[in-house]
């Protein structure tokens, strides 16, 4: 079988495992450690997340985002309860039912959104809608920082956010799959995007940040951990050589590649949206915050993409959107540019 490892813009889930992750990996695999998370490594990693978030969290290592989102979830809610979030939340649209399974039914209310944010309004509306005992009681509100269309809530959205959430009772989780985008795009710290700013629970990717596999779930009050190795051992996410899904943390927290990996990504992102901004026929769908660009273009432009060997995906608003990971070339997004400029002329 012919195989072409040409780089494509499809998703970031396509590229390969960074240095700094990579290393930290051959280092764990020297010699026999503890299994189930009693060693060294695993240590190491949940120490540099409280070091990298100022505070004394609860951190657990889960294989994907599915089982990180829907374990974070389940450990908020009871069967009774609901989780509200956007109408293009991950957790509504990409995880096959896995945060209703894991907490024995706990429902998705969902709001209708524009780019993917959540509003204290919107919030606040479905909360008060339904308020009686035959309707799954609201006690979870999740959000997607950046959110599904590359667009990243401000701090100040956080706090208000969380003050709403806070007024009406609700836990605030955060699915943070590209977190490392999102405080490279406010220049923040991850405390002030976190507990900071009220976040209860956060899904801290690492897979789309350059590591082979793996999600941290971070817990800002310990209270809310309670037996959650538990629900791990019980979803099959407890990993018996768990130095392998710990160790790239370590690399990656340590080194400061985490956020050097999401900085590379943003500018290649913008640097693509620069090039191709103004092509006849073509527009970008949301405006461009982190490292994903959304595009709309007339059918045969996409199919002359395609028909050059381009992978992209169309789920999200009927556009192509262009996803680029901490290994992006920067000649290879030129070349992009390039096909999509000589198809858009020609298109025009």
């Amino acid at each position: 079988m012919q195989h072409d490892d040409s780089q494509q813009f499809a998703s970031d889930n396509y590229s390969g495992i960074c240095p700094e992750a990579w290393a930290a990996m051959e280092a764990a695999n020297r010699g026999h450690a503890p299994a189930y998370g009693e060693d060294a490594w695993t240590v190491r990693a949940a120490d540099a997340f409280r070091r990298l978030f100022e505070t004394g969290c609860e951190v657990f290592f889960a294989f994907n985002g599915t089982a990180a989102n829907a374990l974070a979830l389940a450990a908020l809610c009871q069967s009774y309860h609901s989780v509200i979030c956007a109408d293009s939340a991950h957790v509504e649209t990409d995880e096959c039912g896995a945060p209703e399974f894991f907490s024995n039914g706990s429902k998705l209310l969902t709001v209708r959104t524009e780019g993917g944010k959540l509003t204290p309004e919107a919030i606040r509306g479905l909360a008060a809608n339904r308020t009686d005992i035959h309707f799954p009681r609201p006690r979870v509100v999740t959000i997607t920082q950046p959110t599904e269309t590359g667009q990243v809530y401000t701090l100040a959205e956080l706090r208000a956010l969380s003050e709403t959430c806070r007024a009406l009772g609700l836990a605030l989780h955060m699915d943070g799959s590209r977190f490392a985008n999102a405080c490279a795009s406010l220049g923040c710290s991850p405390a002030d995007m976190t507990w900071r700013a009220g976040i209860d629970v956060l899904c801290f990717g690492g897979t789309k940040n350059g590591m082979h596999a793996g999600e941290a779930v971070v817990f800002f009050d310990p209270k809310l951990a309670e037996d959650f190795g538990y629900r791990c051992k019980q979803a099959g996410q407890l990993a018996s050589k768990m130095r392998f899904l710990a160790a790239p943390w370590v690399g990656m927290l340590e080194s400061g590649a985490w956020l050097a990996n999401a900085t590379h990504g943003n500018a290649c992102a913008r640097r693509f949206a620069a090039s191709v901004a103004g092509l006849p026929g073509v527009r970008a769908l949301f405006p461009v915050e982190a490292n994903a660009v959304f595009l709309t273009m007339p059918p045969a432009t996409m199919e002359g993409l395609r028909a050059r060997g381009w992978r992209f995906y169309t789920f999200i608003g009927g556009g192509a959107r262009f996803m680029f990971a901490w290994d992006a070339r920067p000649e290879r997004v030129d070349e992009l540019v390039g096909d999509l400029r000589a198809l858009a002329a020609a298109a025009a």
